[in-house]
């Protein structure tokens, strides 16, 4: 069930057939490489920052397979942490958020400061607790929809696309919601935002990997990933 006003397009790259949106270019040509090889080239290319963690983001469009990712990074990076951008935006607006991510995360540690951050919209709405992130952290790894959105560019080391099939990516969304009329009606409330919002900012140009969300190689899922070089080069 495509989100209303949804036209995407069937591509085949390297006998990999993904449907996408029509502003998002095919990635390719997809390979295998190690988990191991994604963590050191983003490692590498992060760099050793003076004085504060490293940051890395995650995006992909919805129930892409982003979280997944983020996960297998943090627990390939002995005390690396994750900073979800649901968590920064809850109750809050569903893109309209970059101004906290910068002031409660990412500028605190790039001043080589702990977070200890509660969004606003947290304490209006009875949610406890805080946003905790150690200045002293090896990896800080931003996971969500527009993780590497232009807005941060300044304050991201390195960033990856996770590129999905549009269709299997809608299916596990509504899955993952309860799969009733409400889940359905809030993808479509959520899409009606973040179409527009990716088709301008156009998050897959700044990636300097591609990672497949919906891989379709054979691979082991848990020490391999399916990737493409980038888009931008």
């Amino acid at each position: 069930m495509l989100a209303e006003g949804a036209k995407p397009g069937t591509f085949t790259v390297v006998g990999v057939a993904l449907t996408l949106r029509p502003e998002e270019p095919p990635a390719g040509p997809w390979r295998v490489e190690s988990l191991a090889w994604l963590v050191d080239l983003l490692l590498r290319t992060a760099g050793p920052p003076d004085g504060r963690p490293p940051v890395v983001a995650v995006d992909g469009r919805g129930a892409s397979g982003k979280s997944t990712l983020a996960e297998r990074l943090r627990l390939s990076v002995p005390g690396a942490q994750v900073v979800h951008t649901d968590d920064i935006a809850w109750a809050h607006s569903r893109f309209g958020w970059d101004d906290l991510m910068i002031g409660g995360a990412l500028g605190p540690l790039h001043r080589g400061e702990s977070v200890h951050y509660q969004p606003p919209a947290w304490g209006r709405h009875g949610r406890e607790g805080h946003v905790d992130v150690a200045a002293t952290t090896p990896l800080v790894i931003v996971e969500g929809v527009g993780a590497s959105r232009r807005e941060l560019t300044h304050l991201i080391d390195a960033a990856v696309w996770v590129q999905s099939d549009w269709v299997e990516a809608e299916r596990r969304g509504l899955v993952r919601d309860g799969g009733d009329a409400e889940a359905v009606e809030n993808w479509h409330a959520w899409m009606s935002e973040e179409l527009p919002f990716l088709a301008a900012d156009r998050p897959w140009e700044r990636a300097i990997v591609i990672v497949s969300g919906t891989p379709q190689l054979d691979h082991d899922p848990v020490n391999e990933v399916v990737v493409a070089p980038p888009m931008n080069r």
